[in-house]
């Protein structure tokens, strides 16, 4: 064999060598899970109480070292500057300055591996229950929403229920559902959503269903349908709930981007006051169906949702219990007092920070609203939520005095998850008197 031959070869059997052998030896995906903590298993602390933290780093339940990790330490939303130091055996722990005031301290924590950039969050709550809103309350707070209400009362409702054959289940009935309510310079505007109701004769609790922030389809709750509900799922925006294509994709980034703030300097055409009306004109769909118990209407929502679950039931009177996740819009001034605000945190952004703005979020702050409750509630959020910061969401839970309870998942962040919404869903069946019931006939 000629030389050169001969080297290639060579050169070709080693290759073949080594891809045999790449082909035994599999290859191992590394899939790291950092955590941050507190170290109490309920993350509450009084205030002043010392505090530490551990941030742990482990693959396939093994723990890593010799990673270097950067951290943050201060309170919600005002963390301050990075800081580093080596994880060793899985885990680092300091302590930290405890807050000396009510409110929530946060360690966030990022590790880089194999390029990846991975980040955990944990938050210590100190006395939450003694924090309180910055929101002010106008004179007038009570005049003016009675006024709206007041005009409310002249829109015809002019329902349209078309069915929804397509979503209909053999326990379900689905349908579309099209009502007027007020729009902006006191002209109406049409709302929509999705009315679902059991398959069978009787009378049944109703359930009003508001919805987070942006722009989407609706479906229907079949869930509570299933469990014995009317229940009517509302959008907010006025555009029908089954359009097809990018249509609400556009809608969100262009149309309706940051609708928050649409008009926040008058708080007669300000964007959220149709909202309200438009909630509460829903509960006509609900209080005028035929099947309906006549006893039990209850509000249900999460994060924006939330809020406009406090609001429509401190404004109508007919709401019997409501259930409200992490409520967004809850303080939103507390930005201007250098702590956190709640969704949306317009006044990180100085365009907003005018004072007629400003004023506008008193007549909508749900603080404002939490305090007028007259009915049962049940609130539940977590400590981690970055979207809706717990101190806002304590601000609105702790002005009221209507009957009450809180459940905290303290690790939760702004995704409930699969357990919790389980979980919430037995909430709305207590409210509704319906739990034991419900738990009996299984």
């Amino acid at each position: 064999m000629n030389h050169p031959f001969k080297l290639l070869f060579i050169a070709f059997l080693c290759l073949a060598s080594y891809l045999n052998g790449q082909a035994d030896s599999p290859a191992f995906l590394q899939i790291p899970e950092l955590t941050v903590a507190p170290d109490r298993s309920d993350w509450t602390y009084e205030v002043g109480e010392p505090v530490a933290f551990t941030i742990s780093l482990h693959a396939h339940g093994n723990p890593l070292s010799d990673v270097e990790v950067s951290y943050q330490v201060g309170p919600e939303l005002h963390e301050g500057p990075a800081q580093s130091a080596i994880i060793r055996d899985g885990r680092f722990s300091f302590e930290a300055n405890p807050l000396q005031k009510p409110g929530f301290l946060r360690c966030i924590a990022t590790v880089t591996l194999d390029g990846e950039q991975y980040t955990a969050r944990g938050t210590a709550a100190f006395s939450p229950e003694r924090i309180r809103p910055t929101q002010v309350e106008p004179a007038d707070f009570d005049s003016y929403w009675s006024d709206q209400l007041e005009s409310l009362e002249k829109i015809d409702l002019r329902p349209v229920k078309t069915p929804y054959p397509k979503l209909n289940t053999p326990e379900v009935n689905t349908f579309k559902v099209r009502y007027q309510s007020w729009g902006k310079q006191n002209g109406e505007a049409p709302f929509y959503g999705v009315l679902t109701e059991p398959n069978k004769e009787g009378k049944f609790p109703a359930v009003l269903q508001v919805p987070g922030a942006g722009v989407r389809p609706y479906t229907g709750n079949h869930q509570l349908a299933k469990a014995g509900f009317i229940a009517f799922q509302i959008g907010i925006h006025s555009i029908p709930i089954d359009l097809e294509g990018d249509v609400y994709s556009n809608l969100r980034y262009a149309g309706l981007h940051n609708y928050w703030g649409y008009n926040l300097n008058d708080r007669d055409e300000y964007y959220f006051r149709r909202v309200f009306l438009g909630c509460v004109k829903a509960l006509d769909i609900l209080t005028t169906h035929p099947n309906w118990d006549g006893e039990t209407l209850i509000v249900y929502g999460g994060s924006q949702g939330g809020f406009l679950s406090i609001v429509t039931s401190a404004l109508d009177k007919r709401v019997t219990g409501l259930v409200a996740n992490y409520p967004a819009y809850c303080d939103v001034t507390g930005t201007l007092h250098d702590r956190a605000g709640g969704w949306p945190k317009m006044f990180r952004y100085d365009r907003y920070r005018q004072e007629n703005m400003i004023a506008t979020t008193a007549y909508y702050d749900g603080v404002n609203f939490a305090k007028r409750l007259t009915v049962p509630g049940s609130y539940a959020f977590g400590y981690n939520d970055t979207v809706c910061p717990p101190t806002s969401m304590y601000s609105a839970y702790n002005v009221i005095t209507a009957p009450k309870d809180l459940t905290i998942q303290v690790d939760m962040p702004h995704s409930p998850s699969s357990s919790f919404r389980d979980e919430t869903f037995q909430r709305v069946l207590r409210i509704a008197g319906m739990e034991l019931e419900t738990q009996s006939s299984r």
